[in-house]
C-alpha cells in the first residue's frame, strides 16, 4: 500500500473511532448515578439543620437528605444555620465527605404559616434559595397548608397565592432552581394551578399521602400530572404502618408507572412510620429506604 493511501487509511479509521466514542458519550450518561435516589426529610428524624442528619441518612441507607431551612413560628425569618460562613462550610464540607447529597431544601414551616398571609415571604424565598446555593441543591420544597384547606375555592385568596408563587417562582427559575408547592389538589387541580401560576420555577412536589387521603388513584394522578410537572416525590403515606406493609401505596405499580412516564429523581420518605413504634428513627426510616431500594432499583 502506498504511504500516502496509508495515511488517508489511518486518518480515516482515527476519525471513525473518534466519532464512534463521541456518540457513545453522547447518548450514554457519564456517571452511574441511579435514576431514582432516596432521601429522608430532616425534621422528620429529629435532625432538622443538625450536623448529624448527614451521617443519619448515610446509617439509613440513603442517598440524601432533605434538609429543612428551620423553625419559623411566627417570626420573620426562619431560624437558618446557613447563613453564617462558618456553618456553611462544615455543613457542606460534611455533606461532601459522607458522600450524602441534599435533595431538596423544605421551608416545612409554612406547613404551619400562611403564605399568602406572610409578610416576609420574599426575604424567606431568597433565604433559601441563598441556602440551595451553599448545599449544591436545585429544588425547594413549598407546603401551601399553611393557607388553610379552602383557599383553592376562595377567589380572592388563590389570586393572591397565585401572584406570590409566579413572583417567587421567576426568582427561583432566574437563579437556575425549582420551587415545589405542595397542595390540596389532584392532577387536574395541579395543571390548572400550575397554567394560572405560569411559571417555569413552580412545578409540583408530589405528595403520595395527599392522593391516599384523597382516595385517588396514585399511578392514574400521576400519569395525568404529568413527569415534567413533577420535580421530587413524598413517597410515604401518614403514620400507622411501614410502606412494605401499607395496603393503601401499592409500591410496585408506582414503579412502573413512573418508569413509563420516564420519570426520574429524588424519593423522599416524609412519614409512613409504625404506629407501635412511631419514635423509632432508624427502625421505621432504615425500613422504608430499605424497602425503597428493594422495588426501584
Amino acid at each position: 500500500m502506498r504511504p500516502s493511501v496509508r495515511c488517508s487509511f489511518i486518518h480515516l479509521a482515527f476519525s471513525v473511532s473518534v466519532f464512534s466514542l463521541f456518540f457513545l458519550f453522547s447518548v450514554l450518561p457519564l456517571s452511574a448515578q441511579p435514576r431514582y435516589k432516596m432521601a429522608v426529610a430532616d425534621w422528620m428524624v429529629l435532625k432538622r439543620q443538625k450536623l448529624g442528619e448527614f451521617q443519619l441518612a448515610r446509617q439509613l441507607g440513603c442517598d440524601g437528605i432533605e434538609m429543612d431551612m428551620g423553625g419559623l413560628g411566627r417570626r420573620d425569618s426562619f431560624d437558618n444555620k446557613l447563613r453564617e460562613p462558618a456553618s456553611q462550610r462544615v455543613f457542606s464540607h460534611t455533606s461532601d465527605s459522607l458522600g450524602i447529597q441534599v435533595a431538596a431544601m423544605a421551608m416545612s414551616g409554612f406547613y404551619g404559616q400562611s403564605f399568602a398571609n406572610k409578610t416576609s415571604y420574599r426575604w424567606l424565598i431568597t433565604d433559601c434559595l441563598n441556602a440551595m446555593d451553599v448545599m449544591h441543591t436545585s429544588v425547594a420544597f413549598l407546603p401551601l397548608g399553611g393557607c388553610g384547606n379552602h383557599w383553592t375555592d376562595s377567589v380572592a385568596l388563590r389570586k393572591a397565592i397565585v401572584a406570590r408563587l409566579h413572583e417567587v417562582g421567576e426568582m427561583a427559575h432566574a437563579r437556575g432552581k425549582v420551587i415545589g408547592i405542595d397542595t390540596p389538589l389532584d392532577a387536574r387541580g395541579n395543571i390548572r394551578l400550575l397554567n394560572e401560576i405560569n411559571s417555569e420555577g413552580i412545578r409540583i412536589f408530589y405528595k403520595v399521602q395527599t392522593a391516599v387521603e384523597m382516595k385517588l388513584d396514585v399511578c392514574k394522578d400521576l400519569r395525568k400530572l404529568g413527569a415534567k410537572r413533577i420535580c421530587a416525590i413524598h413517597i410515604s403515606n401518614t403514620d400507622g404502618s411501614l410502606l412494605r406493609d401499607d395496603p393503601a401505596v401499592d409500591m410496585p405499580k408506582i414503579k412502573q408507572t413512573l418508569d413509563k412516564m420516564k420519570w426520574q429523581g429524588w424519593l423522599i420518605v416524609e412519614r409512613s412510620r409504625d404506629v407501635k413504634r412511631v419514635h423509632d428513627v432508624k427502625y421505621n426510616y432504615g425500613e422504608n429506604v430499605k424497602y425503597l431500594k428493594e422495588i426501584f432499583r
